[in-house]
């Protein structure tokens, strides 16, 4: 009989938080396409181009929505289960709410499982190549955020990545684009006594892989450390076409240093390696830890909204219609979207610990499914 229900629960729900997801979909779609709709006709970017990028956006409108879709699609299975008696009758026949927990947990695993692929592959993927598409057919579509070009540190060592810290690096450049070439490079290496040590001017830099940068056009400027250095006067500087750098700094690194507010576009491997990036130098890593256990939870937040969806299968004598279920499920789903957002800034400006602060509100939302899931059944 198990075995039978739970295909029968998995069948319903599947097919109404997928049909719900695609709605959400195409809809995210529409209001993309229509905001891209601006942009057609500018430097060779045509309605074609636009629907191509828009199409790329898709896996992220996926891992974003999938809990809430997850959330409607559950309390309109068991809305319908609970209009026609279904639920009473399995309740009845011995079907307990523990048994209906450990299937719905069944089933919501699949989901958490879907929304971490898109959320740790699809969606960071795509958003990579649809700005370099973008960027392609229309170079306009590159903003530059600051004036003075884009600023980060390093750290140096004496075996490349490995060895003692001998000193730090300052690197700014003016243009980081998505297939990650630098434009207009600049970087000053300090020694640990911070006096500068070199400068190092470069019209381009490509990612080699293995942490290595090839610079091009290259102009190298060595200073003298001391104040009584007879040569104090002579900088030497030498130029080069081509010159390999060895850098903890890799595109990723970049990508999301010259994009701080696009942290729900990287994947959790990212985040983490940004962070590690910025603890090593001694910068705040608050952000993208915060972010960075958001990314991780988040996916398990499809079970805490078809937990919250259960108690909707008991209300059948208390409640109206279907489509008042589901409104009320809307409505809960955007305040788990609100608070979660919410708690990230207070977490942040409270210095609370990036974990709790990302698992907190699912924790809340958890404890009132199960609070409301013991009133419905015992009153």
């Amino acid at each position: 009989m198990m075995n039978t229900l739970e295909k029968y629960f998995a069948r319903e729900i599947a097919r109404s938080v997928l049909f719900v997801l695609l709605a959400f979909v195409a809809l995210l779609a529409f209001f993309d396409i229509v905001n891209e709709v601006k942009s057609v006709g500018r430097g060779g970017y045509t309605l074609i181009n636009a629907l191509y990028y828009v199409f790329l956006g898709i896996p992220g409108n996926v891992y974003e929505y999938m809990p809430l879709a997850a959330l409607i699609g559950t309390i309109f299975v068991m809305a319908q289960f609970a209009s026609r008696s279904e639920f009473t009758i399995m309740r009845v026949s011995g079907f307990s709410t523990l048994q209906a927990i450990r299937m719905l947990l069944k089933i919501g695993l699949a989901f958490v499982f879907i929304t971490f692929l898109f959320g740790e592959i699809f969606a960071p993927y795509t958003f990579k190549v649809a700005e370099k598409y973008k960027i392609s057919v229309m170079p306009s579509a590159h903003k530059q955020d600051f004036q003075s070009g884009l600023w980060t540190k390093d750290l140096i060592r004496s075996e490349g990545l490995q060895g003692a810290v001998t000193g730090s690096r300052f690197l700014n450049v003016n243009l980081v684009e998505p297939s990650g070439k630098l434009t207009g490079l600049t970087f000053y290496d300090l020694d640990n006594d911070f006096r500068l040590v070199k400068q190092v001017k470069a019209e381009s830099a490509l990612y080699q892989g293995n942490s290595v940068w090839r610079l091009n056009h290259v102009e190298e400027s060595y200073f003298p450390l001391s104040m009584n250095d007879a040569e104090l006067s002579a900088v030497a500087v030498k130029e080069l076409d081509t010159l390999d750098l060895v850098s903890e700094i890799t595109p990723t690194i970049l990508l999301a240093s010259s994009a701080d507010n696009d942290t729900d576009r990287m994947s959790a491997y990212d985040l983490a390696l940004y962070s590690k990036h910025l603890v090593d130098n001694k910068q705040s890593a608050e952000k993208f830890e915060i972010a960075f256990w958001k990314k991780v939870i988040y996916p398990f937040a499809v079970l805490v909204m078809m937990a919250l969806a259960l108690p909707f299968a008991y209300l059948h004598f208390r409640s109206g219609s279907v489509s008042l279920k589901i409104f009320t499920g809307i409505m809960i789903g955007v305040a788990f979207y609100l608070l979660n957002n919410v708690f990230a800034h207070i977490g942040l400006l409270h210095t609370w610990p990036p974990f709790v602060t990302a698992v907190l509100p699912s924790l809340l939302f958890l404890a009132a499914a199960m609070v409301t899931l013991l009133w419905v059944e015992h009153s």
